[in-house]
């Protein structure tokens, strides 16, 4: 298999050896504190005795998936707990992709419906799986119109698997409202497919406006998420999966193969996070992000930049006159800005122009005024 080390380590990489202090807007890792429940878990985790240092069950703690199961008004037994998001997405193609071997028998082509602009690891994932994958542009303002996911599906025709989606999503900062999760489940559902919905940065909604895909009455919807945004714990790698029924079975047996199971103690902090921390910890940091929205697409304007305007999620994608989103334009900036984004073409054709920032530091405003220095 061909395998292209993701963009995103290069960009850092290149901004870490710089010899300029540099701001980085590269990743999306919070740079804020996690819940005081998670610390104080971990913290008494060390004292537990010898049996907690042992595997736990395959598909997760059990307390944690029934604590998951409440929240989300789901089935237990169709929770899997997950390496983070990355894993519960790659159970959730892997699995619509033997759901459409099961039901097909003509297809040679099995195919992921995608967006455009993408977060780069879906695409990578088909790949991993040996699967087609076709994009549907987004429209200006990020936002899908199901009209064009209708085309798209109809033209894979049997050979439809999935449609994937992102929301809030990355790199657009766009809310899919329910009425737009509603057309994608049914589009799905016209080819016997499978809505999958990577949920990862749902405490971020500025709008109001976002609803999980769980809510939706209908089958053969598969949701992701992880605790890596929500609790600023993205090294700690506890994600799930919620599955029709049908699905599960095969998600466990991959799951339990790859990697036997999640870390036992990172489970148990999330756990009693989960219990502990109040709507204000999540509150706090979406306001944080909403701040830091207004500052920084503030600065754009000063540079005269077109941008779109993030209903969710850590990111800001800005395109400047005359200076396209290449990987040489964001060494540029590096080297002479000292603030790093990833290039447009890292996410796909239609924002190849476009440069991605991630608002997860400190020093947005700083980053601000550098840039509206620089293009002004």
């Amino acid at each position: 298999m061909d395998y292209d080390r993701p963009l995103f380590f290069h960009v850092m990489e290149y901004a870490a050896a710089a010899d300029r202090d540099v701001i980085g807007m590269v990743s999306g890792s919070p740079d804020w504190e996690p819940p005081v429940a998670l610390r104080d878990g971990l913290a008494d985790y060390v004292n537990a005795d010898s049996e907690a240092f042992q595997y736990p069950p395959s598909e997760g703690l059990g307390e944690l998936r029934e604590e998951i199961a409440a929240r989300r008004n789901v089935d237990v037994e169709r929770v899997i707990v997950t390496n983070g998001a990355g894993e519960a997405n790659y159970l959730a193609m892997a699995g619509a992709l033997d759901r459409h071997e099961e039901r097909t028998s003509a297809s040679e082509e099995p195919t992921f419906v995608l967006t455009d602009p993408v977060y780069p690891y879906y695409p990578a994932k088909s790949d991993l799986l040996d699967a087609n994958r076709e994009f549907v542009a987004a429209e200006p303002d990020g936002t899908l119109d199901p009209a064009a996911v209708h085309e798209q599906a109809t033209a894979a025709g049997d050979d439809l698997a999935a449609i994937v989606v992102n929301t809030p999503n990355n790199p657009t900062g766009a809310v899919y409202d329910r009425a737009t999760m509603a057309e994608l489940a049914a589009i799905a559902g016209e080819r016997d497919a499978v809505l999958i919905a990577d949920e990862v940065y749902d405490r971020y909604d500025y709008t109001g406006r976002f609803e999980s895909a769980l809510t939706l009455d209908v089958d053969d919807v598969v949701v992701t998420n992880a605790f890596s945004k929500s609790m600023a714990i993205t090294g700690l790698r506890v994600g799930y999966a919620v599955l029709p029924e049908a699905m599960v079975g095969g998600a466990r047996t991959r799951h339990m193969l790859v990697n036997v199971a999640t870390s036992r103690p990172a489970q148990q902090a999330v756990l009693e996070a989960l219990r502990e921390t109040g709507p204000e910890y999540y509150q706090r940091n979406r306001e944080r992000m909403s701040d830091r929205v207004a500052t920084f697409t503030d600065a754009l304007d000063a540079a005269g930049a077109e941008y779109t305007e993030p209903d969710g999620g850590f990111y800001v994608m800005a395109r400047f006159e005359e200076f396209p989103g290449t990987l040489e334009n964001v060494k540029r900036l590096v080297d002479e800005v000292g603030v790093a984004g990833m290039p447009g073409e890292a996410f796909g054709d239609a924002r190849e122009e476009w440069i991605r920032f991630a608002l997860v530091t400190p020093r947005v405003e700083e980053a601000a005024d550098r840039l509206a220095s620089f293009f002004a």
